[in-house]
């Protein structure tokens, strides 16, 4: 008797509209109009001869002391959490000092991200900036 008083009970779903259902044409027809397609296809051949752009920054290419203590700090977590150290190790078992080590050597694989004003960023890498020990020894640079 409970079971024909649940079957009987207006569950709200008859009044849904029924989903549309999509033909079998209707993909292929969806695939093929691809308005951002560029016109023309450039071989293979071409995209090697074409130099990468250069683009200008805008930003120093020193690295502040803030992203200089975030890195140490990231790179020594990722240190004591044994990832693989990038330079020799001579007796430092502290991971602080071992990413102090890598970074001196500029060995550590990270990019900083500098978000500008206007919403763009630049990516830099930690090999490419300038970093000024708290010695005031410079390290690296071009």
């Amino acid at each position: 008797m409970a079971d024909d008083d649940y079957n009987d009970m207006d569950m709200g779903y008859e009044d849904e509209p029924p989903e549309p259902e999509i033909e079998e044409g209707a993909e292929e027809e969806a695939d093929n109009n691809n308005e951002d397609a560029p016109d023309e296809v450039v071989p293979e051949d071409e995209k090697e001869q074409q130099e990468p752009t250069v683009r200008v920054r805008k930003t120093s290419k020193y690295m502040t002391k803030y992203e200089r203590a975030r890195i140490l700090g990231t790179r020594a977590l990722q240190i004591s959490m044994n990832a693989p150290v990038m330079v020799e190790l001579e007796g430092e078992t502290d991971p602080l000092e071992i990413a102090m080590k890598e970074l001196r050597e500029r060995k550590i694989p990270f990019t900083i991200r500098r978000y500008l004003p206007d919403g763009s960023y630049e990516d830099w890498g930690v090999d490419e900036l300038i970093v000024e020990d708290s010695w005031k020894r410079q390290v690296g640079g071009d």
